[in-house]
């Protein structure tokens, strides 16, 4: 057996060092990130609340037109997001350069993005503006289609908005600025429950406009949020120098051409797993109001405890970016596995706790009253479920996101797709239908879906990030 020498302290340290500093960016980053994407749920919790209280029917109808409407908005939020690795890896290749080249860079990727949303935007307006053939095609009440149909119509006007948000957003976060987009969100939120307060029910001598004030609500605060964004960029010291509004009518042919390349694929990735549990929640109708009921219950909760991940996710795809693009493949691979084990290690505490409390975390949203126990045993039982797929599910969106730092995309979307529609769908149907196991092994092929993609997206960065240098474009 070789007697190896053991690294000394000052070494060993180093290295260590490295890696806690890592830990501690992506956490500068991710934790506002985070918290932007939460703010981003409670906008939507106030949507929803307002119109519960407004009525049920323009609470469902308002539900079934946000589906159609989010599915739109993920089809084309890729293109934004996509500009953050583009960006990051132009700061990666200029982090030792004084010239203002990579400022230009910049602000063409930046330039382009507000492109790629203007050229997407009419195709996603067709789309949406079809929302009650779409729904009444699917089944739906004619009556909630007609209702859902003038909800996306005002919302609507919102949605160039809401794409031009995301890429300034993807623009200050690529430079290590997260606050901004925090801040916006948060006055955000007082700016669309005020907006609610006021068009849905009338108040402050506007008209009483129900289910269609609640769209304009929602439109106006995409508007808000992106001139304020706006503004802030333009204004803000270390972003203002970039001057991304400078020769704005200027087409750079192969930045636009890389946001598409990107973008197109990210954003059917986002498509594939939402759908997956959107399929997940129609198949649930099979078995009743109280699968139905449950199944709301318990999907909720990881949606939440899955923003950290998503937060540090984000985080990572900058912190990879930036990696490659100076060609560390050392600090690129430090990057992505430091972002995965922050992600596995967060969501292992909150399985821990989804195990040990699963009954009182469900009355949070439902009282634990006789009346509802049919409903909170189905949601305990979905929760212990939850408790298991929340390591896989930290690991596969910080995977993905760091694989999209190496401007790895395609690939992502393969994977994701098969790992959801050939291996987690399939086992929904055996396990729910095949084997009679219901609402039950419906939750167990979520999470079946949810490993497959956790191990095969884990493993593509394993691979690829040992030559980020092939990734510069």
């Amino acid at each position: 057996m070789l007697d190896l020498p053991h690294p000394g302290p000052r070494l060993s340290g180093r290295r260590h060092g490295a890696w806690r500093l890592e830990a501690r960016e992506l956490l500068r980053l991710g934790i506002p990130l985070a918290a932007t994407q939460l703010a981003q749920m409670i906008i939507l919790a106030t949507d929803t609340a307002m119109l519960g209280h407004y009525s049920k029917n323009a609470l469902a109808a308002a539900a079934l037109g946000n589906t159609i409407y989010f599915l739109a908005w993920l089809l084309g939020s890729g293109l934004p997001m996509a500009v953050s690795p583009v960006i990051a890896h132009i700061q990666g290749e200029h982090a030792t350069s004084t010239k203002p080249r990579d400022r230009r860079l910049v602000r063409a990727a930046v330039r382009m993005g507000l492109w790629s949303v203007v050229i997407a935007t009419p195709p996603l307006w067709l789309f949406v503006a079809f929302t009650r053939d779409i729904l009444l095609t699917l089944g739906e009440d004619p009556r909630l289609s007609a209702d859902a149909a003038i909800f996306t119509s005002a919302i609507l006007a919102g949605l160039p908005f809401a794409l031009g948000f995301q890429v300034l957003r993807s623009f200050s976060t690529a430079l290590s600025r997260p606050l901004p987009s925090l801040v916006v969100m948060v006055l955000a939120i007082l700016f669309n429950a005020l907006g609610d307060y006021s068009l849905i029910f009338g108040h402050f001598g506007l008209p009483r406009l129900g289910i269609l004030g609640s769209g304009m609500a929602s439109a106006c605060s995409n508007v808000f949020s992106f001139v304020l964004m706006l503004a802030i960029m333009l204004s803000a010291k270390g972003l203002k120098d970039y001057r991304i509004l400078h020769r704005l009518g200027r087409l750079h042919a192969a930045t636009l051409a890389e946001l598409f390349r990107l973008g197109l694929p990210i954003g059917m990735t986002m498509v594939f797993e939402v759908l997956f549990f959107n399929g997940a929640l129609l198949a649930m109708g099979a078995f009743g109001t109280a699968s139905i009921a449950a199944h709301q219950i318990a999907v909720t909760i990881p949606s939440l405890t899955f923003m950290v991940p998503l937060g540090i996710g984000m985080a990572a795809t900058v912190r990879v970016g930036m990696a490659a693009g100076a060609g560390d493949a050392k600090a690129a691979r430090r990057a992505g596995f430091t972002a995965i084990a922050m992600g596995a290690g967060f969501m292992s505490m909150t399985g821990i706790l989804l195990l040990s409390f699963p009954r009182a975390i469900a009355s949070i949203w439902l009282p634990d009253i006789p009346a509802n126990s049919d409903v909170l045993v189905l949601a305990v039982r979905f929760l212990y479920v939850a408790a298991a797929f929340q390591i896989v599910d930290g690991m596969q969106v910080t995977a993905s996101m760091s694989l999209r730092g190496l401007k790895d995309a395609h690939w992502p979307m393969w994977l994701a797709g098969g790992s959801y529609w050939l291996a987690g769908a399939p086992m929904c149907v055996l396990l729910g239908f095949g084997l009679h196991m219901q609402g039950f092994g419906i939750w167990l092929g979520l999470a079946f879906g949810l490993f497959v993609a956790a191990a095969s997206l884990t493993t593509r960065f394993v691979l690829l990030s040992k030559r980020p240098v092939a990734m510069k474009q």
